[in-house]
């Protein structure tokens, strides 16, 4: 009888073991099979410097899901990009600022996908840049000194050194131009200063003149790596309340996360505030396209603060993912 107990007991243990091996190799050939991917083809973008450096993350990141996509992405202002979405050169016009009606009545299709702000900025070798920082700029200081043109010499801001104000705006069809001037009321081509080329020109403007002021966006007046300004810049504090001071709740500009939170809060005005968005000609189409375009909505949004942007509302993006669907 135990011979018999004892020979059921093996032939259970052989079967549970070969049981357990046919599972464990059933889940291995699951883990190892190579899954289809029906998403490839080319996907091309171009337009404003301030949502440059996020496309190009989401394609990177993309890219590894979908190694049959490839991306081709350029820079060259938010008004080329909408203008090669419109004309057929690129997928995706990469925007900055708010489409124009003429611009929706050619077929510009917008679809937002994240948010920042134009910063104004000026150098740190400034002999005033502590008077300067403590004191910041109201809306109208800053309207006479890129509009009007009234407010000349730094003295008439802050400090006491008697320097010329050298002022540096964008020459191309810029969205940083658009926004910041959009401060004021205005329109791009109403800013004075020196003309400069691209976001990256701007800021390598201000860091050689010691007494230069311009605007920027995020990406290029902060070190995304130190969280800190870049070395030869700085930004000028808003005083929003206009009581001549930057007080304790407008001092947010160390960190390129202490503004991003600021402007997450409303704190920081809008504009300079503004979306950002994915310009295309007409509802998109392309599988591969619409398929980045949820991606970016969705999974790719978890890359979007550690690079110095601002993730729009659940709702807001709710609101762009049916823009596709």
């Amino acid at each position: 009888m135990k011979k018999v107990f004892l020979k059921k007991q093996i032939a259970i243990a052989l079967l549970v073991s070969v049981g357990v091996i046919a599972i464990t190799s059933s889940f291995k050939n699951v883990e190892t099979r190579p899954v289809a991917d029906d998403f490839e083809g080319t996907i091309s973008m171009s337009g404003a410097f301030a949502l440059y450096p996020m496309a190009v993350k989401w394609a990177d990141e993309f890219k590894k899901l979908h190694p049959k996509v490839t991306f081709n992405i350029s820079a060259g202002g938010a008004g080329k990009g909408i203008t090669d979405a419109l004309s057929g050169l690129v997928d995706i016009g990469l925007a900055s600022r708010d489409i124009d009606p003429s611009e929706v009545s050619k077929g510009a299709y917008a679809v937002f996908v994240t948010k920042d702000a134009v910063v104004p900025t000026f150098n740190d070798a400034n002999p005033d840049a502590s008077a300067i920082i403590a004191k910041g700029a109201t809306r109208d200081e800053f309207q006479n000194i890129f509009v009007t043109g009234n407010i000349k010499n730094w003295n008439q801001v802050a400090g006491k050194v008697p320097v010329p104000i050298h002022v540096y705006t964008r020459s191309d069809a810029a969205g940083a131009g658009e926004t910041w001037a959009k401060y004021f009321g205005k329109k791009q081509e109403d800013l004075q200063g020196v003309g400069v080329y691209g976001d990256p020109g701007l800021a390598q403007a201000v860091k050689k003149d010691v007494t230069a002021i311009g605007y920027n966006n995020l990406a290029y007046l902060y070190d995304i790596k130190t969280r800190k300004p870049v070395a030869g810049i700085r930004a000028l504090p808003i005083d929003v309340n206009g009581n001549g001071k930057i007080d304790a709740d407008e001092n947010f500009y160390a960190t390129i996360d202490q503004l991003t939170a600021a402007i997450a809060d409303g704190k920081y005005p809008s504009p300079p505030a503004r979306n950002l968005g994915f310009v295309f000609k007409g509802k998109p189409k392309k599988k591969e396209l619409i398929e980045f375009v949820k991606y970016v909505l969705t999974t790719g949004q978890q890359f979007v603060a550690e690079n110095g942007y601002i993730q729009l509302s659940k709702a807001k993006l709710q609101d762009e993912l049916k823009k596709v669907e």
